[in-house]
């Protein structure tokens, strides 16, 4: 007779653990908006709160559409957008798709960009002005003249997903967001330099699970289901 306290290996082995959401977190989605309108200095964006609101691009429609198509089954029982409308708009074809009406986290915003609303932080980050310069090289916001302090972003920004989390245990909900948001969620997430996930692409999904005071990333900027859409 063997001892009960010896340990049987199992026939197979023990087999790599699997990582399993737990009971009582968020899985969170979180979706870049699609492209947006091209920005003209001679016609700035309307702004809304201060912040500049441009439509959809028809390529940043068609990467809405994509977004739909891949998450239609996922399993996601709410959806979340800004109040500016290019985040609504992205939205549009997955709500439709599962008969939700997004809801508005006014505190999902993106990050103000000051005396560059409107359009003009493009102009001036493709010409590569000096403060733009500044701006990536210091990894902060608010070298922006006006801009939003980067403290104040990022502490909204997490409480906005804190929020998120208290109100959906156990659930996976889409978060349709922008670039800097995502950016800041992550960075948050794996206590990084605060532009190490700055970079994600339109219409690109990214995952978080959110466990308490665990945030765990999942993904970064998934655009599987944008291959072979033509990029304009």
């Amino acid at each position: 007779m063997s001892d009960p306290g010896d340990q049987q290996l199992p026939t197979a082995g023990y087999r790599q653990n699997r990582f399993l959401v737990p009971p009582a977190a968020v899985d969170l989605l979180l979706i870049r908006h699609g492209e947006s309108e091209p920005a003209h200095p001679d016609s700035p964006f309307p702004l809304v709160g201060g912040h500049a609101d441009p439509a959809l691009a028809p390529l940043g429609h068609e990467q809405a559409e994509r977004v739909g198509q891949r998450l239609a089954t996922a399993g996601i029982a709410v959806i979340y957008v800004t109040p500016l409308r290019r985040t609504a708009q992205t939205a549009a074809p997955l709500a439709a798709r599962l008969g939700l009406t997004p809801q508005v986290e006014q505190d999902l915003r993106e990050v103000h960009l000051g005396e560059w609303e409107g359009g003009l932080y493009r102009k001036m980050v493709s010409e590569q002005h000096p403060v733009a310069m500044r701006m990536w090289a210091e990894e902060r916001w608010d070298v922006i003249p006006g801009a939003e302090r980067s403290e104040s972003f990022a502490a909204r920004v997490g409480g906005a997903i804190t929020r998120l989390a208290g109100r959906h245990p156990g659930q996976r909900i889409a978060v349709f967001a922008h670039g800097g948001v995502i950016g800041q969620v992550l960075a948050l997430a794996a206590r990084s330099r605060p532009f190490a996930f700055i970079t994600s692409d339109n219409g690109s999904i990214s995952r978080l699970v959110v466990d308490g005071e665990r945030w765990i990333i999942r993904g970064f900027n998934d655009v599987a289901h944008l291959e072979g859409l033509a990029q304009g």
